[in-house]
């Protein structure tokens, strides 16, 4: 079992974030079985998602860029491990679909908002970022959490089922550690197998380098 602890920052998604993460992931990966990953974070945000300021500082190296964030994505979705995400705090933008690629999701109840917001600041989701949250969303959540950017508390997102479940804050962490320690006997290779036939779609469109880059609406 391995608890990757984001942080008690914004979690924003710049190149150093992003080696760091997937660094850890190396390890997780090559832990032997069997074996789980929780992801959370210890402080009010689990992810604000794309690190704006790093990008206004940096426009030449942005394509790059954002070709490692959607690697993230598509590998978190299909890792051979099992993952849950304890949202303890805000999961915004980038940080909500990390979350969503996590094979389950557990929040904070009363506190904390999970959304989309890409509507609001004009830029529209990649054909990757769409392919991944209609994957791993219900139908009708998908059409409103990216056409309207709801901001979606615990209990909304349990019911609207964009999270599998919503507890108190004290509850969080154990059982999300309990849900991914019941599926940590799962075999690498065939989760993985599995994973990746069932959204190779998604995966496929993730590494679409030249279809993913981020334009302004």
């Amino acid at each position: 079992m391995r608890v990757l602890d984001l942080g008690d920052g914004e979690n924003r998604f710049n190149p150093d974030w992003l080696g760091a993460v997937g660094a850890l992931l190396d390890e997780v990966e090559a832990a032997p079985a069997p074996r789980a990953l929780v992801t959370t974070g210890s402080g009010k945000i689990w992810s604000n998602g794309l690190d704006l300021d790093w990008m206004g500082a940096n426009p030449d190296a942005i394509p790059g860029f954002v070709d490692q964030v959607h690697d993230l994505l598509a590998r978190v979705l299909v890792l051979g491990v099992p993952t849950v995400a304890a949202i303890q705090g805000h999961a915004f933008a980038g940080g909500a679909m990390l979350a969503i690629a996590h094979d389950h999701r557990i929040m904070r109840a009363d506190r904390g908002f999970i959304c989309l917001p890409e509507v609001d600041i004009r830029i529209p989701f990649s054909p990757g970022m769409t392919e991944l949250l209609v994957a791993r969303l219900p139908v009708w959540t998908s059409n409103e959490a990216l056409t309207t950017g709801r901001r979606y508390g615990g209990t909304d997102a349990a019911a609207a089922r964009v999270v599998d479940e919503a507890v108190a804050e004290d509850e969080l962490l154990p059982r999300a550690i309990e849900r991914a320690a019941g599926l940590a006997g799962k075999d690498p290779a065939t989760l993985a197998a599995i994973k990746q036939r069932l959204y190779a779609r998604a995966a496929t469109a993730l590494r679409d380098r030249d279809a993913n880059q981020l334009r302004q609406g």
